[in-house]
Protein backbone atom coordinates (compact mmCIF):
# COMPACT_ATOMS: atom_id res chain seq x y z
CA UNK A 1 0.00 0.00 0.00
CA UNK A 2 1.49 3.38 -0.85
CA UNK A 3 2.14 5.88 1.73
CA UNK A 4 0.13 8.83 2.15
CA UNK A 5 1.07 12.22 2.00
CA UNK A 6 0.27 14.78 4.29
CA UNK A 7 -2.70 16.47 1.81
CA UNK A 8 -4.35 12.68 1.51
CA UNK A 9 -4.21 12.76 5.50
CA UNK A 10 -5.50 16.01 5.52
CA UNK A 11 -9.03 14.87 3.30
CA UNK A 12 -9.41 11.70 5.30
CA UNK A 13 -9.53 13.53 8.62
CA UNK A 14 -12.28 16.15 6.92
CA UNK A 15 -14.23 12.93 6.17
CA UNK A 16 -13.70 11.33 9.48
CA UNK A 17 -14.84 14.89 11.16
CA UNK A 18 -18.07 14.41 9.12
CA UNK A 19 -17.18 17.11 6.39
CA UNK A 20 -19.19 16.52 2.91
CA UNK A 21 -17.98 18.83 0.59
CA UNK A 22 -15.05 20.94 0.06
CA UNK A 23 -15.87 24.40 -1.44
CA UNK A 24 -13.11 26.53 -3.90
CA UNK A 25 -11.00 27.46 -6.36
CA UNK A 26 -8.45 25.54 -7.69
CA UNK A 27 -4.87 26.58 -7.96
CA UNK A 28 -1.29 25.20 -7.99
CA UNK A 29 -0.45 25.25 -4.51
CA UNK A 30 -4.24 23.65 -3.82
CA UNK A 31 -3.28 20.82 -6.05
CA UNK A 32 -2.18 18.01 -3.75
CA UNK A 33 -5.14 18.69 -1.95
CA UNK A 34 -7.57 18.99 -4.69
CA UNK A 35 -5.96 15.60 -5.91
CA UNK A 36 -6.44 14.03 -2.83
CA UNK A 37 -10.11 15.12 -3.04
CA UNK A 38 -10.32 13.46 -6.21
CA UNK A 39 -9.40 9.62 -5.12
CA UNK A 40 -11.18 10.02 -1.53
CA UNK A 41 -15.34 8.51 -2.34
CA UNK A 42 -16.21 10.42 0.94
CA UNK A 43 -15.98 13.75 -0.07
CA UNK A 44 -16.66 16.24 -2.75
CA UNK A 45 -14.68 19.46 -4.42
CA UNK A 46 -17.72 22.33 -5.30
CA UNK A 47 -15.84 24.41 -7.94
CA UNK A 48 -17.35 27.85 -7.50
CA UNK A 49 -16.49 31.06 -9.16
CA UNK A 50 -15.14 32.62 -6.57
CA UNK A 51 -13.56 32.18 -3.01
CA UNK A 52 -15.96 34.72 -1.47
CA UNK A 53 -18.73 32.09 -2.35
CA UNK A 54 -16.90 28.81 -1.59
CA UNK A 55 -16.78 30.58 2.31
CA UNK A 56 -20.39 32.01 2.12
CA UNK A 57 -21.72 28.48 1.12
CA UNK A 58 -19.84 26.29 3.45
CA UNK A 59 -21.08 28.79 6.44
CA UNK A 60 -24.85 28.33 4.92
CA UNK A 61 -24.11 24.86 4.93
CA UNK A 62 -23.26 24.48 8.24
CA UNK A 63 -26.17 26.62 9.45
CA UNK A 64 -28.26 24.42 7.85
CA UNK A 65 -26.62 20.87 9.06
CA UNK A 66 -25.26 21.89 12.01
CA UNK A 67 -22.10 19.76 10.91
CA UNK A 68 -18.53 20.95 10.30
CA UNK A 69 -18.13 22.66 6.78
CA UNK A 70 -14.98 23.47 4.68
CA UNK A 71 -13.92 25.63 2.39
CA UNK A 72 -10.19 26.44 0.50
CA UNK A 73 -8.03 28.59 -1.36
CA UNK A 74 -4.90 28.85 -3.35
CA UNK A 75 -2.29 31.18 -2.13
CA UNK A 76 -1.93 35.08 -1.75
CA UNK A 77 -5.11 35.86 -3.54
CA UNK A 78 -6.79 32.88 -3.39
CA UNK A 79 -7.48 32.36 -0.12
CA UNK A 80 -7.44 36.28 0.55
CA UNK A 81 -10.98 35.87 -1.24
CA UNK A 82 -12.32 33.71 1.32
CA UNK A 83 -12.32 36.20 4.18
CA UNK A 84 -15.25 38.20 3.86
CA UNK A 85 -17.39 35.24 3.78
CA UNK A 86 -15.47 33.83 6.67
CA UNK A 87 -16.39 36.75 8.96
CA UNK A 88 -19.56 35.78 8.15
CA UNK A 89 -19.33 32.29 9.19
CA UNK A 90 -17.63 33.22 12.46
CA UNK A 91 -20.02 36.22 13.36
CA UNK A 92 -22.70 33.33 12.29
CA UNK A 93 -21.52 30.99 14.81
CA UNK A 94 -21.18 28.47 12.08
CA UNK A 95 -18.72 25.52 11.97
CA UNK A 96 -16.44 26.06 9.41
CA UNK A 97 -12.64 24.89 8.58
CA UNK A 98 -10.56 26.94 5.49
CA UNK A 99 -7.62 25.61 4.29
CA UNK A 100 -4.94 28.37 3.37
CA UNK A 101 -2.60 27.04 0.65
CA UNK A 102 0.42 28.88 1.14
CA UNK A 103 3.31 29.76 -1.07
CA UNK A 104 6.71 27.16 -0.68
CA UNK A 105 7.73 26.72 2.51
CA UNK A 106 11.46 27.72 1.55
CA UNK A 107 10.17 30.95 0.71
CA UNK A 108 7.68 32.35 3.26
CA UNK A 109 9.12 35.69 4.31
CA UNK A 110 10.93 36.06 1.11
CA UNK A 111 8.91 38.44 -0.79
CA UNK A 112 7.88 35.45 -3.12
CA UNK A 113 5.33 35.71 -5.78
CA UNK A 114 2.29 35.99 -3.95
CA UNK A 115 3.91 35.82 -0.92
CA UNK A 116 0.87 36.46 2.29
CA UNK A 117 0.60 35.51 5.76
CA UNK A 118 -2.74 34.10 6.09
CA UNK A 119 -2.03 32.38 9.29
CA UNK A 120 -1.81 36.22 10.92
CA UNK A 121 -4.69 37.38 8.27
CA UNK A 122 -7.58 35.56 9.24
CA UNK A 123 -6.96 35.96 13.19
CA UNK A 124 -9.44 38.15 13.57
CA UNK A 125 -11.94 36.32 11.81
CA UNK A 126 -11.51 32.87 13.46
CA UNK A 127 -11.12 31.20 16.70
CA UNK A 128 -7.68 28.89 15.52
CA UNK A 129 -5.21 30.01 12.76
CA UNK A 130 -2.35 28.35 12.57
CA UNK A 131 0.57 27.03 9.28
CA UNK A 132 1.51 23.45 9.30
CA UNK A 133 5.21 23.85 8.55
CA UNK A 134 6.42 20.78 8.69
CA UNK A 135 4.28 16.91 8.41
CA UNK A 136 5.17 16.39 11.51
CA UNK A 137 2.44 18.72 13.02
CA UNK A 138 -0.14 16.35 11.10
CA UNK A 139 -2.84 15.44 11.95
CA UNK A 140 -2.50 17.24 15.20
CA UNK A 141 -2.80 20.67 14.06
CA UNK A 142 -5.96 19.93 12.15
CA UNK A 143 -7.17 17.94 14.34
CA UNK A 144 -6.68 20.77 17.62
CA UNK A 145 -8.51 23.21 14.51
CA UNK A 146 -11.70 20.85 13.65
CA UNK A 147 -11.94 21.18 17.66
CA UNK A 148 -12.05 24.68 17.59
CA UNK A 149 -14.28 24.66 15.34
CA UNK A 150 -16.80 22.71 16.74
CA UNK A 151 -16.28 23.05 20.01
CA UNK A 152 -16.62 26.88 19.70
CA UNK A 153 -18.87 27.26 17.16
CA UNK A 154 -16.81 29.31 14.34
CA UNK A 155 -14.03 29.49 12.00
CA UNK A 156 -10.44 28.00 12.06
CA UNK A 157 -8.35 28.00 9.95
CA UNK A 158 -5.19 25.89 8.31
CA UNK A 159 -2.44 27.39 6.01
CA UNK A 160 -0.83 24.78 4.03
CA UNK A 161 2.26 25.24 2.09
CA UNK A 162 1.44 23.19 -1.59
CA UNK A 163 5.21 21.27 -1.15
CA UNK A 164 4.25 20.11 2.72
CA UNK A 165 1.20 19.05 1.35
CA UNK A 166 3.10 16.72 -1.53
CA UNK A 167 5.50 15.58 1.56
CA UNK A 168 5.11 12.24 3.00
CA UNK A 169 2.61 11.95 5.78
CA UNK A 170 4.06 10.71 9.40
CA UNK A 171 4.50 7.12 9.75
CA UNK A 172 2.39 6.42 13.21
CA UNK A 173 0.48 9.50 12.97
CA UNK A 174 -1.44 10.27 16.67
CA UNK A 175 -5.48 10.45 15.71
CA UNK A 176 -7.55 11.21 18.72
CA UNK A 177 -11.24 10.81 18.85
CA UNK A 178 -12.95 14.19 16.95
CA UNK A 179 -15.21 16.12 18.78
CA UNK A 180 -18.41 16.92 16.57
CA UNK A 181 -20.96 17.87 18.45
CA UNK A 182 -21.65 20.37 20.83
CA UNK A 183 -22.26 19.52 24.73
CA UNK A 184 -25.35 21.14 26.86
CA UNK A 185 -24.76 23.96 29.37
CA UNK A 186 -26.19 23.84 32.48
CA UNK A 187 -26.17 27.06 34.65
CA UNK A 188 -24.59 26.69 38.68
CA UNK A 189 -27.31 26.42 41.22
CA UNK A 190 -26.38 29.85 42.49
CA UNK A 191 -27.41 31.74 39.47
CA UNK A 192 -30.57 29.78 38.76
CA UNK A 193 -31.48 30.66 42.39
CA UNK A 194 -30.89 34.36 41.71
CA UNK A 195 -32.83 34.28 38.44
CA UNK A 196 -36.17 32.68 39.97
CA UNK A 197 -35.66 34.92 42.68
CA UNK A 198 -36.22 37.89 40.22
CA UNK A 199 -38.67 36.78 38.73
CA UNK A 200 -40.52 36.42 41.33
CA UNK A 201 -40.25 39.63 42.64
CA UNK A 202 -41.01 41.46 39.12
CA UNK A 203 -44.43 42.39 38.49
CA UNK A 204 -43.77 42.94 34.82
CA UNK A 205 -41.37 40.05 32.68
CA UNK A 206 -40.59 40.81 29.34
CA UNK A 207 -38.42 37.87 27.41
CA UNK A 208 -36.39 38.69 24.40
CA UNK A 209 -35.03 36.25 22.23
CA UNK A 210 -31.95 36.00 19.99
CA UNK A 211 -30.84 32.93 17.84
CA UNK A 212 -29.25 31.01 21.02
CA UNK A 213 -33.17 30.19 21.33
CA UNK A 214 -33.10 27.74 18.11
CA UNK A 215 -34.22 24.33 19.12
CA UNK A 216 -35.87 25.60 22.65
CA UNK A 217 -39.00 26.86 21.36
CA UNK A 218 -41.68 24.90 23.72
CA UNK A 219 -39.12 25.69 26.52
CA UNK A 220 -39.97 29.47 25.50
CA UNK A 221 -43.11 29.10 25.29
CA UNK A 222 -43.93 27.39 28.75
CA UNK A 223 -41.24 29.47 30.75
CA UNK A 224 -43.52 32.79 28.95
CA UNK A 225 -46.55 31.52 29.76
CA UNK A 226 -45.80 30.76 33.44
CA UNK A 227 -45.04 34.19 34.07
CA UNK A 228 -47.15 35.73 32.01
CA UNK A 229 -44.37 37.51 29.66
CA UNK A 230 -44.82 38.80 26.01
CA UNK A 231 -41.86 37.46 24.04
CA UNK A 232 -40.02 40.04 21.61
CA UNK A 233 -37.20 38.62 19.64
CA UNK A 234 -34.07 39.98 17.44
CA UNK A 235 -34.02 39.63 13.51
CA UNK A 236 -31.70 35.53 13.81
CA UNK A 237 -34.14 34.86 16.56
CA UNK A 238 -37.53 35.13 13.63
CA UNK A 239 -37.28 31.69 12.73
CA UNK A 240 -37.02 30.22 16.02
CA UNK A 241 -39.41 31.90 17.99
CA UNK A 242 -41.96 33.79 16.42
CA UNK A 243 -43.97 30.79 15.27
CA UNK A 244 -47.05 29.56 16.80
CA UNK A 245 -46.27 32.02 19.57
CA UNK A 246 -49.32 33.30 21.89
CA UNK A 247 -46.97 35.73 23.67
CA UNK A 248 -45.83 37.24 20.43
CA UNK A 249 -44.62 41.34 20.72
CA UNK A 250 -42.81 41.77 17.02
CA UNK A 251 -39.24 42.28 16.78
CA UNK A 252 -36.71 45.26 17.91
CA UNK A 253 -33.75 46.46 16.16
CA UNK A 254 -33.52 48.81 12.87
CA UNK A 255 -35.77 46.60 11.26
CA UNK A 256 -38.10 46.43 14.43
CA UNK A 257 -41.90 46.05 14.28
CA UNK A 258 -44.82 45.90 16.22
CA UNK A 259 -44.50 46.50 20.37
CA UNK A 260 -41.24 44.61 20.67
CA UNK A 261 -40.04 48.00 21.85
CA UNK A 262 -42.53 48.82 24.13
CA UNK A 263 -42.36 45.16 26.10
CA UNK A 264 -38.66 45.79 26.29
CA UNK A 265 -38.99 49.22 28.14
CA UNK A 266 -42.25 49.22 30.06
CA UNK A 267 -41.41 45.65 32.26
CA UNK A 268 -39.43 45.21 35.50
CA UNK A 269 -37.68 42.63 34.46
CA UNK A 270 -35.91 42.10 30.52
CA UNK A 271 -34.37 38.78 30.45
CA UNK A 272 -32.70 38.42 27.41
CA UNK A 273 -32.35 34.62 26.04
CA UNK A 274 -29.53 33.51 23.50
CA UNK A 275 -28.92 36.55 21.75
CA UNK A 276 -26.04 39.18 21.26
CA UNK A 277 -28.50 41.98 20.20
CA UNK A 278 -25.88 44.39 19.12
CA UNK A 279 -28.23 48.07 19.07
CA UNK A 280 -27.80 48.76 22.77
CA UNK A 281 -29.76 52.13 21.72
CA UNK A 282 -33.17 49.54 21.47
CA UNK A 283 -32.24 48.15 24.87
CA UNK A 284 -33.15 49.99 28.40
CA UNK A 285 -31.35 51.16 30.82
CA UNK A 286 -34.05 51.40 33.64
CA UNK A 287 -34.94 48.32 33.91
CA UNK A 288 -33.30 45.44 35.85
CA UNK A 289 -31.71 42.83 33.03
CA UNK A 290 -30.87 39.14 32.92
CA UNK A 291 -29.40 37.43 30.53
CA UNK A 292 -28.61 33.91 29.50
CA UNK A 293 -26.10 32.82 26.90
CA UNK A 294 -23.84 30.24 26.38
CA UNK A 295 -20.90 32.32 25.24
CA UNK A 296 -20.22 33.73 28.27
CA UNK A 297 -18.08 36.15 26.45
CA UNK A 298 -21.56 37.78 25.45
CA UNK A 299 -22.93 38.51 28.57
CA UNK A 300 -22.98 42.09 29.48
CA UNK A 301 -20.78 43.48 26.05
CA UNK A 302 -24.22 45.55 24.92
CA UNK A 303 -26.10 46.02 28.25
CA UNK A 304 -25.58 46.36 32.31
CA UNK A 305 -26.46 43.29 33.85
CA UNK A 306 -28.34 42.66 36.97
CA UNK A 307 -27.60 39.02 36.63
CA UNK A 308 -25.45 36.60 34.18
CA UNK A 309 -26.06 33.46 33.40
CA UNK A 310 -23.72 30.98 31.11
CA UNK A 311 -25.92 28.10 29.95
CA UNK A 312 -27.65 26.94 26.82
CA UNK A 313 -31.24 28.66 26.82
CA UNK A 314 -32.88 24.88 26.69
CA UNK A 315 -30.92 23.51 29.53
CA UNK A 316 -31.65 26.97 31.40
CA UNK A 317 -34.86 26.97 31.28
CA UNK A 318 -35.74 22.88 32.15
CA UNK A 319 -34.26 24.07 35.29
CA UNK A 320 -35.97 27.61 35.51
CA UNK A 321 -39.55 27.08 34.82
CA UNK A 322 -40.32 24.19 37.66
CA UNK A 323 -39.52 26.40 39.87
CA UNK A 324 -40.65 29.77 39.96
CA UNK A 325 -43.79 31.13 40.35
CA UNK A 326 -46.54 31.01 38.13
CA UNK A 327 -47.87 34.42 37.92
CA UNK A 328 -51.61 35.21 37.86
CA UNK A 329 -51.56 38.88 36.46
CA UNK A 330 -51.25 38.97 32.92
CA UNK A 331 -52.34 42.86 32.81
CA UNK A 332 -49.29 43.31 31.70
CA UNK A 333 -48.93 40.85 28.85
CA UNK A 334 -52.30 41.58 27.36
CA UNK A 335 -51.69 45.43 27.44
CA UNK A 336 -48.28 44.25 24.98
CA UNK A 337 -50.72 41.98 22.74
CA UNK A 338 -52.93 44.87 22.04
CA UNK A 339 -50.40 47.54 21.20
CA UNK A 340 -48.64 44.99 18.77
CA UNK A 341 -51.99 44.13 16.97
CA UNK A 342 -52.71 47.93 17.32
CA UNK A 343 -49.13 48.90 15.75
CA UNK A 344 -49.22 46.23 13.00
CA UNK A 345 -53.02 47.33 11.92
CA UNK A 346 -51.29 50.61 11.56
CA UNK A 347 -48.57 49.80 8.88
CA UNK A 348 -49.87 46.91 7.17
CA UNK A 349 -52.33 49.84 5.47
CA UNK A 350 -49.21 51.02 3.59
CA UNK A 351 -48.83 48.30 0.97
CA UNK A 352 -52.28 46.89 0.23
CA UNK A 353 -53.34 50.23 -1.62
CA UNK A 354 -53.95 49.16 -4.57
CA UNK A 355 -50.68 46.60 -4.99
CA UNK A 356 -52.52 45.11 -8.06
CA UNK A 357 -52.13 48.23 -10.03
CA UNK A 358 -48.89 49.63 -8.91
CA UNK A 359 -45.96 49.75 -11.53
CA UNK A 360 -43.54 49.51 -10.89
CA UNK A 361 -44.27 47.09 -8.05
CA UNK A 362 -43.79 46.88 -4.27
CA UNK A 363 -41.77 45.02 -2.94
CA UNK A 364 -44.06 44.24 0.16
CA UNK A 365 -46.06 42.87 -2.84
CA UNK A 366 -43.08 40.38 -4.24
CA UNK A 367 -42.51 38.94 -0.76
CA UNK A 368 -45.97 38.65 0.52
CA UNK A 369 -46.80 36.74 -2.46
CA UNK A 370 -43.31 34.72 -2.50
CA UNK A 371 -44.04 34.20 1.22
CA UNK A 372 -47.74 32.35 0.60
CA UNK A 373 -46.25 30.01 -2.71
CA UNK A 374 -42.80 28.97 -1.05
CA UNK A 375 -43.14 25.62 0.30
CA UNK A 376 -43.67 24.99 4.13
CA UNK A 377 -40.01 23.57 4.87
CA UNK A 378 -38.01 26.28 2.32
CA UNK A 379 -34.91 28.07 3.17
CA UNK A 380 -35.02 31.64 2.62
CA UNK A 381 -31.11 33.19 2.11
CA UNK A 382 -31.90 37.28 1.99
CA UNK A 383 -29.31 39.83 0.79
CA UNK A 384 -28.32 42.30 3.20
CA UNK A 385 -30.03 45.48 2.12
CA UNK A 386 -33.87 45.81 1.63
CA UNK A 387 -34.11 42.20 1.39
CA UNK A 388 -33.54 42.14 4.95
CA UNK A 389 -36.30 44.46 5.18
CA UNK A 390 -38.73 42.22 3.46
CA UNK A 391 -37.66 38.51 5.11
CA UNK A 392 -38.10 40.54 8.44
CA UNK A 393 -41.80 41.64 8.02
CA UNK A 394 -43.09 39.10 5.48
CA UNK A 395 -41.47 35.94 5.54
CA UNK A 396 -43.73 33.94 8.02
CA UNK A 397 -41.72 31.07 9.96
CA UNK A 398 -43.44 27.48 11.24
CA UNK A 399 -41.00 25.56 12.63
CA UNK A 400 -39.67 24.33 9.48
CA UNK A 401 -38.36 26.97 7.15
CA UNK A 402 -35.05 28.10 7.62
CA UNK A 403 -34.17 32.21 6.87
CA UNK A 404 -30.15 32.78 6.96
CA UNK A 405 -28.97 35.90 6.11
CA UNK A 406 -25.75 38.01 6.71
CA UNK A 407 -27.85 39.15 10.17
CA UNK A 408 -24.54 39.82 12.05
CA UNK A 409 -21.63 40.93 9.63
CA UNK A 410 -23.79 42.52 7.36
CA UNK A 411 -22.21 41.73 4.19
CA UNK A 412 -23.97 42.75 0.34
CA UNK A 413 -24.00 39.57 -1.95
CA UNK A 414 -24.42 36.42 0.47
CA UNK A 415 -27.75 35.41 -0.62
CA UNK A 416 -26.88 33.36 -3.96
CA UNK A 417 -23.88 32.11 -2.42
CA UNK A 418 -25.92 30.84 0.66
CA UNK A 419 -28.07 29.44 -1.17
CA UNK A 420 -26.06 26.84 -3.46
CA UNK A 421 -24.30 26.09 0.47
CA UNK A 422 -27.93 25.46 1.65
CA UNK A 423 -29.04 23.61 -1.84
CA UNK A 424 -26.35 21.30 -1.49
CA UNK A 425 -27.50 19.72 1.87
CA UNK A 426 -30.74 18.74 0.16
CA UNK A 427 -31.62 18.98 -3.91
CA UNK A 428 -35.05 18.17 -3.24
CA UNK A 429 -35.59 21.28 -0.58
CA UNK A 430 -36.92 24.58 -2.02
CA UNK A 431 -34.34 27.10 -1.80
CA UNK A 432 -35.26 30.45 -2.45
CA UNK A 433 -32.67 33.33 -2.60
CA UNK A 434 -34.40 36.60 -2.10
CA UNK A 435 -31.52 39.13 -4.02
CA UNK A 436 -30.89 42.64 -4.31
CA UNK A 437 -29.80 43.57 -7.39
CA UNK A 438 -26.76 45.35 -6.18
CA UNK A 439 -25.87 42.45 -4.45
CA UNK A 440 -26.80 39.70 -6.85
CA UNK A 441 -24.67 41.35 -9.56
CA UNK A 442 -21.48 41.47 -7.05
CA UNK A 443 -21.40 37.87 -7.38
CA UNK A 444 -23.11 37.27 -10.35
CA UNK A 445 -20.81 35.11 -11.63
CA UNK A 446 -21.39 32.10 -9.54
CA UNK A 447 -25.10 32.17 -10.46
CA UNK A 448 -23.12 29.93 -13.06
CA UNK A 449 -22.33 27.30 -10.08
CA UNK A 450 -26.13 26.75 -10.06
CA UNK A 451 -26.09 26.15 -13.91
CA UNK A 452 -22.79 23.93 -13.43
CA UNK A 453 -24.21 21.66 -11.20
CA UNK A 454 -27.86 22.18 -11.98
CA UNK A 455 -28.77 22.95 -8.61
CA UNK A 456 -32.52 23.99 -8.66
CA UNK A 457 -32.07 27.05 -6.35
CA UNK A 458 -34.56 29.81 -7.23
CA UNK A 459 -33.60 33.75 -7.31
CA UNK A 460 -36.12 36.17 -6.77
CA UNK A 461 -34.43 39.51 -7.92
CA UNK A 462 -35.86 42.45 -6.44
CA UNK A 463 -34.64 44.56 -9.21
CA UNK A 464 -35.09 48.14 -8.30
CA UNK A 465 -31.86 49.63 -10.27
CA UNK A 466 -30.57 51.12 -7.03
CA UNK A 467 -28.70 50.33 -3.62
CA UNK A 468 -31.60 51.76 -1.92
CA UNK A 469 -31.24 51.02 1.78
CA UNK A 470 -27.78 53.01 1.55
CA UNK A 471 -30.25 55.91 -0.15
CA UNK A 472 -32.11 55.75 3.16
CA UNK A 473 -29.33 56.30 4.82
CA UNK A 474 -27.84 59.17 2.95
CA UNK A 475 -31.52 60.93 3.39
CA UNK A 476 -31.75 60.17 6.82
CA UNK A 477 -28.44 61.72 7.42
CA UNK A 478 -29.90 64.98 4.98
CA UNK A 479 -27.16 64.24 2.23
CA UNK A 480 -28.56 63.45 -1.52
CA UNK A 481 -28.48 60.09 -3.08
CA UNK A 482 -25.30 59.86 -5.01
CA UNK A 483 -23.65 56.80 -6.75
CA UNK A 484 -26.60 54.23 -5.65
CA UNK A 485 -28.04 53.64 -9.32
CA UNK A 486 -27.40 50.69 -11.32
CA UNK A 487 -27.59 50.68 -14.88
CA UNK A 488 -28.77 47.16 -15.23
CA UNK A 489 -28.78 44.73 -17.95
CA UNK A 490 -32.28 42.06 -18.58
CA UNK A 491 -31.64 39.85 -15.60
CA UNK A 492 -33.70 37.04 -16.67
CA UNK A 493 -32.32 37.23 -20.38
CA UNK A 494 -28.90 36.54 -18.60
CA UNK A 495 -29.85 33.56 -16.74
CA UNK A 496 -31.22 32.05 -19.94
CA UNK A 497 -28.19 32.66 -21.58
CA UNK A 498 -26.53 30.89 -18.83
CA UNK A 499 -28.64 27.76 -19.47
CA UNK A 500 -31.21 28.33 -16.56
CA UNK A 501 -34.70 29.67 -16.57
CA UNK A 502 -35.45 32.80 -16.70
CA UNK A 503 -38.41 35.01 -16.48
CA UNK A 504 -38.66 39.13 -16.32
CA UNK A 505 -41.83 40.82 -14.06
CA UNK A 506 -43.62 44.67 -14.82
CA UNK A 507 -46.44 44.41 -13.66
CA UNK A 508 -47.95 43.07 -10.51
CA UNK A 509 -50.44 40.42 -12.35
CA UNK A 510 -47.66 38.50 -13.63
CA UNK A 511 -46.15 37.99 -10.72
CA UNK A 512 -47.70 35.15 -8.80
CA UNK A 513 -47.97 32.85 -12.34
CA UNK A 514 -44.52 33.45 -12.69
CA UNK A 515 -43.29 32.23 -9.11
CA UNK A 516 -45.27 29.27 -9.61
CA UNK A 517 -43.76 28.70 -13.08
CA UNK A 518 -40.61 29.13 -11.28
CA UNK A 519 -40.96 26.74 -8.23
CA UNK A 520 -42.16 24.15 -10.84
CA UNK A 521 -39.06 24.12 -12.88
CA UNK A 522 -36.55 21.23 -11.94
CA UNK A 523 -33.57 23.06 -12.33
CA UNK A 524 -31.79 27.04 -11.02
CA UNK A 525 -34.05 29.33 -11.84
CA UNK A 526 -34.38 33.69 -11.44
CA UNK A 527 -37.51 35.84 -11.41
CA UNK A 528 -36.04 39.56 -12.37
CA UNK A 529 -39.16 41.27 -10.79
CA UNK A 530 -38.59 45.37 -11.78
CA UNK A 531 -39.82 46.88 -7.89
CA UNK A 532 -40.33 50.34 -7.19
CA UNK A 533 -37.48 52.23 -5.63
CA UNK A 534 -39.52 54.32 -3.63
CA UNK A 535 -41.42 51.74 -1.83
CA UNK A 536 -40.03 52.63 1.26
CA UNK A 537 -41.32 55.74 3.67
CA UNK A 538 -39.33 57.49 6.54
CA UNK A 539 -41.20 57.75 10.30
CA UNK A 540 -42.66 61.14 10.59
CA UNK A 541 -40.18 62.14 13.36
CA UNK A 542 -36.23 61.49 12.51
CA UNK A 543 -33.12 63.28 14.05
CA UNK A 544 -29.33 63.12 13.41
CA UNK A 545 -29.34 60.43 16.68
CA UNK A 546 -31.09 58.18 15.03
CA UNK A 547 -28.79 57.07 12.16
CA UNK A 548 -26.52 54.35 12.37
CA UNK A 549 -24.40 52.73 9.81
CA UNK A 550 -27.25 50.70 9.06
CA UNK A 551 -29.82 52.29 8.91
CA UNK A 552 -32.14 53.94 11.61
CA UNK A 553 -32.09 53.74 15.16
CA UNK A 554 -33.89 55.02 18.76
CA UNK A 555 -37.25 54.60 16.31
CA UNK A 556 -39.70 52.56 17.54
CA UNK A 557 -41.55 51.90 14.10
CA UNK A 558 -38.04 52.06 12.17
CA UNK A 559 -39.82 51.44 8.43
CA UNK A 560 -43.66 51.70 7.43
CA UNK A 561 -44.16 49.12 5.01
CA UNK A 562 -46.85 46.05 5.73
CA UNK A 563 -46.00 42.92 8.05
CA UNK A 564 -47.37 40.21 6.07
CA UNK A 565 -49.32 36.98 7.89
CA UNK A 566 -47.90 38.51 10.91
CA UNK A 567 -50.95 40.67 11.72
CA UNK A 568 -53.38 37.81 11.03
CA UNK A 569 -51.25 36.02 13.85
CA UNK A 570 -51.01 39.39 15.88
CA UNK A 571 -55.02 39.07 15.35
CA UNK A 572 -55.65 35.61 16.67
CA UNK A 573 -53.52 36.30 20.08
CA UNK A 574 -55.39 38.81 20.86
CA UNK A 575 -58.94 37.12 20.09
CA UNK A 576 -57.23 34.40 22.89
CA UNK A 577 -56.92 37.13 25.80
CA UNK A 578 -59.15 36.35 28.30
CA UNK A 579 -62.36 38.61 29.10
CA UNK A 580 -63.01 39.59 32.83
Amino acid sequence: MAKQNVAEQFVDILVRAGVKRLYGVVGDSLNPVVDAVRRNAGIDWVHVRHEETAAFAAGAEAQITGRLTACAGSCGPGNLHLINGLYDAHRSMAPVLALASQIPSSEIGLGYFQETHPDQLFRECSHYSELISSPKQMPRLLQTAIQHAVGRSGVSVVSLPGDIADDPAPDKPLETALVTTRPTVRPGDTEIDKLVEMIDKAGRVTLFCGSGTAGAHAEVMEFAGKIKSPVGHALRGKEWIQYDNPYDVGMSGLLGYGAAYEATHECDLLILLGTDFPYNAFLPDDVKIAQVDVRPEHLGRRSKLDLAVWGDVKETLRCLTPRVKEKQNRRFLDKMLKKHADALEGVVKAYTRKVEKHVPIHPEYVASVLDELADDDAVFTVDTGMCNVWAARYISPNGRRRIIGSFSHGSMANALPMAIGAQFTDRKRQVVSMSGDGGFSMLMGDFLTLVQYDLPVKVVLFNNSSLSMVELEMLVAGLPSYGTTNTNPDFAAVARACGAYGVRVEKPKQLAGALKDAFKHKGPALVDVVTDPNALSIPPKVSTEMVTGFALSASKIVLDGGVGRMLQMARSNLRNVPRP
